[in-house]
């Protein structure tokens, strides 16, 4: 189980992962940040980047904020970070 920190940047022209924002990893999103659009794109993004069920992905914090933490079930830290930082 990882357990990580992520900056969201909504309202993007694409989907990806920038790189490395303080101790959070920063990501774009095209979704808005309005209804949770945001929160559940960010949750396929992930899901389909790291392989691994949407349900295994969490959010354990930062409902209505770009900053969230997020549980991934199944994968260490290690390897979300490699797999998700190794691309930029």
């Amino acid at each position: 189980m990882a357990i990580l920190r992520f900056h969201i940047v909504p309202n993007a022209k694409t989907d990806k992962v920038i790189g490395e924002h303080e101790s959070s990893i920063k990501v774009k999103l095209r979704a808005p940040a309005v209804e949770g659009k945001a929160n559940a794109a960010l949750r396929c993004f992930l899901a389909e980047k790291l392989n691994v069920a949407q349900h295994a992905i969490v959010l354990e914090r930062g409902l209505t904020s770009r900053n969230k933490l997020i549980r991934i079930n199944g994968l260490s830290e290690e390897d979300v970070r490699c797999c998700l930082l190794s691309a930029t």
